[in-house]
């Protein structure tokens, strides 16, 4: 096993899974703080807003061939990624408190995705130069599926994992939210 091996097995098996608990950790903060009274749907907005950003780049590395056209794609959502989370604690930061064990969670929420991209760009270094210079092979800006695809099972564990630990309890965030803003006005 190659060190290259040994980077795409950790980039699969520890970094994305991590990202999948680290954010089911932060909708728990959310939870605990009862957004719903406080800072309520546009925090929740954003949060769905987030999941997008990271899920197309994830889904873009899961099924897609990396060339520069998807690390670009890549980047940018990370960059995206970035600046929402920044208006997300902007936003929250004055409308409810954010506990020292939700900014240790944000931490890791900003990181893991910076990790996860940069590993990406490692293993995928000839595509990443050419974000940086003339390119030379059409084929590296075009939008292929991945020749060689991940295993069947790792992709379903993955997405079931994100469904279940992620999206499913920010769906339920949301239905709090509208619940809490339909008693308010009753």
């Amino acid at each position: 096993m190659d060190v290259q091996d040994i980077t795409r097995i950790y980039l699969l098996f520890v970094i994305l899974p991590l990202w999948v608990l680290v954010a089911a950790a932060d909708y728990l903060c959310h939870r605990a703080s009862a957004i719903e009274r406080t800072s309520g749907l546009s925090e929740t907005a954003l949060h769905f807003l987030l999941l997008a950003e990271a899920g197309a780049a994830v889904l873009a590395g899961l099924f897609l061939e990396i060339n520069a056209l998807v690390l670009l794609f890549m980047l940018l959502a990370l960059i995206a990624h970035e600046l929402t989370a920044y208006w997300d604690v902007a936003y929250t930061w004055t409308r409810r408190e954010i506990t020292p064990l939700e900014q240790r969670v944000h931490d890791y929420l900003g990181v893991i995705p910076f990790m996860a991209f940069s590993f990406v760009l490692v293993l995928h270094w000839d595509a990443a130069a050419l974000l940086f210079t003339t390119p030379a092979d059409a084929a590296n800006w075009t939008i292929a599926l991945k020749e060689e695809p991940l295993p069947v099972v790792y992709i379903v564990m993955l997405l079931a994992a994100i469904l279940l630990l992620d999206l499913l309890p920010y769906l339920e965030e949301l239905l709090r939210d509208l619940r809490w803003r339909k008693e308010r006005r009753t």
